[in-house]
């Protein structure tokens, strides 16, 4: 039988994060703060706990990472980049607070990153790479915003489109393996562009169905090891392609619970290992797919609260 889920265990374990100045392993993810911000609040939200962190305090926060480009840093100093730019928006609108920052500077900063020419998208000005999923990170971003009209859409989808694989899967550049992380990442982008005509449906959910071990875990490619944030990225993919029946739920579910800190709360990769706030999300997340635990509804192509992506523009 799967251990209970500890709600107010892995509630109070998020409200620790931030007290632990002491500890190295705080000082050793700071390149990770702004994500870390926005997995806790949104595992919280989820849990139907959205106030149990200090909503003024994170939100001075958030702006402290932004630059005068419009982009946002992992920390204060920090380069801005894509993805922590998608965090910070996500934690705002989260936040009912999206008023509280320039949205057309964010847009100017965002478009900067799409290459005219492909579609492709890179994680910052400084020269990061291609990578498909800093294409999903400008079209969530914007979508929130309400500035999806200003960017190319139809160049990222045709992109998108050439890295798709024989599987059916989708790739991290043209030609790279599928991965079910990349997977949701383009798939979230298509379902953004109203395109997933493009997606081979049945093809992809076979492979994706194909992730779950006889633990119930799932993994992200072929001859790995499970582990608890694919509950999300294999999960989501699968929601959004309306599949969630063709894996087994209750063993995914016990894979989840059993993989909890009973004691002081958080999830791990998997049972025996370390927690932390990345798997704690994605864990939390992926029993809200499933529809286990009571937990408030998640959109899988945002991985926010299905009630806050309702507040999207039109």
């Amino acid at each position: 039988m799967a251990p209970e889920f500890e709600r107010e265990k892995h509630i109070a374990y998020i409200q620790s994060l931030d007290t632990r100045h002491d500890e190295l392993e705080y000082w050793l993810s700071e390149h990770l703060r702004l994500a870390g911000v926005y997995w806790g609040v949104t595992a919280l939200d989820i849990m139907g706990a959205k106030d149990a962190l200090p909503r003024d305090e994170m939100i001075k926060y958030v702006k402290s990472c932004q630059h005068d480009n419009g982009g946002f840093g992992a920390n204060p100093g920090h380069d801005p980049h894509i993805l922590y730019t998608l965090y910070a928006v996500q934690i705002l609108f989260t936040q009912d607070a999206l008023q509280e920052v320039d949205a057309n500077l964010i847009t100017k900063y965002v478009l900067s990153l799409q290459d005219t020419a492909t579609g492709a998208v890179k994680g910052d000005l400084m020269g990061d790479t291609f990578d498909t999923r800093f294409v999903y990170s400008a079209m969530s971003c914007l979508s929130i915003l309400g500035k999806l009209s200003e960017f190319d859409v139809d160049k990222s989808v045709n992109y998108i489109d050439q890295c798709k694989n024989y599987d059916g899967g989708y790739g991290m550049v043209p030609g790279a393996e599928s991965h079910a992380g990349q997977i949701f990442t383009c798939l979230a982008a298509l379902a953004i562009a109203n395109r997933l005509d493009l997606v081979d449906r049945d093809l992809l959910s076979w492979w994706l169905c194909e992730r779950q071990l006889l633990s119930g875990g799932l993994n992200g490619r072929p001859e790995k090891l499970p582990d608890v944030c694919y509950s999300w990225w294999v999960l989501s993919s699968l929601a959004i392609l309306g599949r969630l029946d063709w894996i087994d739920r209750d063993k995914l579910r016990e894979f989840i619970l059993e993989a909890q800190d009973t004691e002081m709360g958080g999830v791990a990769d998997r049972k025996g290992d370390m927690v932390d706030v990345f798997h704690t999300v994605f864990g939390i997340a992926g029993l809200s797919l499933l529809g286990f635990e009571n937990l408030e509804p998640v959109n899988p192509v945002y991985c926010l609260r299905e009630s806050v992506v309702s507040r999207l523009p039109k």
